[in-house]
């Protein structure tokens, strides 16, 4: 029950990038979640986020209507909650990806049992489609890109008119970090 781009696979591909974004999201419990309503426009709510097992699990009460959106669209988005303040000083973290609904009884009995989840609940797992954490070192925004096709991508940004740079250019999708 894996899916092609799941968080082990993006964890076996850049190790250090995946713990930098598991961290930022450990940080507060509740973050946001992206789905489309029936008519297209977009939809933001609250939502915890558990990675084990090898997954990025998306967990919601039955019947919701964030679970309805993505039964019927599995196209979602992910941002981490920004926290307090204006400062943000371990950056800002964005998943996006396909949600696929665990219907498996007792794979959701297993999970709602390690995870003290009441029963009934609605569970899905990210095939994830891109990675992005963004942050300030010294005077340039870094935004890092993680996609399955084109594996990690760094690009500055400085405070002027120059164009975004690429650093250290990107290697090819699958090749793992050192």
């Amino acid at each position: 029950m894996t899916t092609i781009n799941n968080w082990a696979l993006f964890e076996e591909r850049e190790p250090e990038f995946a713990a930098a974004v598991r961290a930022r999201f450990a940080q507060y419990p509740h973050h946001v979640l992206g789905t489309l309503r029936k008519d297209g426009s977009p939809r933001l709510t609250g939502l915890n986020v558990d990675i084990r097992g090898g997954e990025l699990w998306l967990g919601m009460m039955p019947d919701s209507m964030k679970a309805k959106d993505l039964q019927r669209d599995p196209r979602f988005a992910l941002h981490t909650n920004p926290g307090a303040g204006e400062e943000m000083p371990d950056g800002d973290v964005r998943i996006s990806g396909r949600a696929i609904e665990l219907l498996d009884p007792p794979e959701l009995h297993r999970y709602a049992e390690e995870t003290e989840t009441p029963h009934p609940f609605h569970l899905f797992h990210a095939d994830l489609t891109e990675v992005v954490h963004i942050g300030i070192d010294g005077d340039d925004l870094v935004v890092r890109t993680w996609t399955p096709s084109h594996g990690l991508r760094t690009l500055r940004r400085g405070n002027d008119d120059e164009p975004p740079r690429e650093d250290p250019p990107a290697r090819p999708a699958g090749t793992p970090s050192d």
